[in-house]
């Protein structure tokens, strides 16, 4: 009995070290161990096979010792092997081998003193129910505690000693007796890696006669225990976790968590993009505003934008042409005819403006025109003065009529005159042609006056 306890000491310790040696690191485990939820089974190592050892003894949990035919059972080495398919993270179905030896002693009836079978083979399927997947590690199962239940056949060779004679065996020929069980377990399988679980359990096989022992007495069957621990092994890619230790909540996590990001990144994604387009904005706008400073910088103040200015630099005071170029004084005759003077009569008595403002109606346009021939194709001067009647202040109608003044002369500079040539100036009510009692007299002070020279 010692012997056996030393060896099965040393088989656990061994299978210990060698559970060791397939260990990976956490950081293994993180990567190898997502799935993308709802993956189908192709994603996973659903196969996997096991070895283990341990102790084979009549003893079993069920029923009390004293019923069996052997009262005293002894424990003997016991050695298995299964190959699983797990169909589903919490049941699999699994293919079992087991051999060694099973003795007891302290026979009820006197006549054997103790019995040994030998078990040459027992195969069973069972099904393997993962009752809870513990997680210690936050990213994956670690403890999974399991029940199975099966069926199987198996071959023996039960031989009974008496006191002091020759040992017999159950059939004369030494034949094997060849028999049905029925295996009954739990256990709790640790991982220790990628692919590497550590199996420990219990198994009670249920014989379907009385004939373990090798001595038929009483009306139950017989039963033995087998208490083993072993290494499983995964089979398939390494890259692909367990399905029956796989954390499905953990692949869930990691995929919001990686949904998050990326979310994010395409938002910080977005926010420089729109940060990049304004920043471009804002460089065309600056270029734009600069272009369009270029384009309205007078430089020498002769009212002549630098981009038109054929001469810059001109002196203050200076009057120029259209060109910015200092106007050259000439002595010339200027004659004025009696149809130039009809031209600016004609201009004047339909000269309208809407009532308070200095804005030109439209009518006054077709005479406006041709002042503005005139003065173009005679090179006149001409000015304007701007009177209003005195209905209100006199710092409004001096206003007024200075503005009146000068919205007549920006129309002709439009048409093409020479706006040098123009003086627009304003009155006010100061020069009244008519008493402004009357509103004859006051529609006759509202005018302005045309001056050629």
């Amino acid at each position: 009995m010692k012997s056996n306890l030393k060896k099965a000491t040393l088989l656990l310790t061994g299978l210990m070290v060698g559970g060791k040696l397939f260990a990976q690191s956490p950081d293994t485990l993180d990567t190898k161990d997502y799935v993308q939820p709802f993956s189908g089974s192709d994603s996973y190592r659903t196969w996997s096979i096991g070895v283990n050892g341990g102790l084979l003894t009549p003893f079993t949990i069920f029923g009390s010792n004293r019923n069996q035919d052997f009262i005293h059972p002894t424990a003997q080495l016991g050695y298995g092997g299964y190959i699983k398919k797990q169909i589903i993270p919490s049941f699999g179905i699994q293919l079992d081998y087991l051999g060694g030896k099973v003795s007891g002693d302290g026979g009820q009836n006197g006549t054997y003193s103790d019995f040994e079978t030998k078990l040459n083979y027992a195969a069973s399927i069972s099904g393997n129910l993962t009752l809870a997947n513990i997680n210690w590690m936050h990213k994956k199962g670690v403890i999974q505690p399991y029940l199975t239940f099966g069926w199987g056949l198996m071959g023996y060779k039960p031989v009974l000693n008496a006191n002091g004679a020759t040992p017999v065996n159950f059939k004369a020929n030494n034949e094997s007796v060849k028999e049905y069980f029925i295996p009954v377990g739990t256990g709790v399988k640790i991982n220790l890696g990628s692919g590497v679980n550590l199996d420990m359990g219990y198994q009670v096989n249920f014989v379907g006669s009385d004939n373990f022992d090798g001595y038929k007495t009483g009306g139950m069957n017989d039963r033995f225990s087998y208490a083993h621990i072993g290494l499983e092994f995964a089979l398939g890619k390494t890259s692909k976790p367990q399905l029956a230790t796989h954390n499905p909540v953990s692949s869930m996590r990691t995929e919001y968590l990686w949904e998050n990001m990326k979310t994010k990144q395409a938002l910080q994604a977005q926010i420089d993009a729109e940060k990049a387009a304004n920043a471009k904005l804002r460089s065309d706008l600056d270029e734009t505003n600069a272009n369009l400073a270029k384009l309205t910088a007078d430089s020498d103040g002769d009212g002549v934008p630098d981009a038109n200015d054929k001469c810059p630099n001109t002196p203050a005071n200076t009057k120029v042409d259209g060109s910015g170029c200092p106007l050259v004084k000439q002595e010339v005759k200027v004659y004025v005819t009696e149809e130039d003077k009809k031209v600016v009569k004609d201009a004047i008595t339909n000269l309208e403006f809407d009532f308070g403002k200095s804005t030109i109606r439209q009518t006054s346009y077709p005479s406006l025109d041709k002042v503005a021939e005139l003065l173009v194709n005679k090179n006149f001067s001409l000015k304007l003065a701007g009177h209003t009647d005195n209905v209100g202040s006199d710092a409004a109608n001096l206003k007024l009529s200075k503005d009146r003044a000068e919205s007549v002369k920006s129309y002709l500079v439009s048409k093409g005159v020479n706006a040098s040539r123009i003086e627009a100036v304003g009155y006010g009510e100061t020069q009244p042609i008519a008493s402004n009692k009357t509103a004859a007299g006051r529609q006759d002070n509202r005018r302005v006056e045309f001056t050629l020279y």
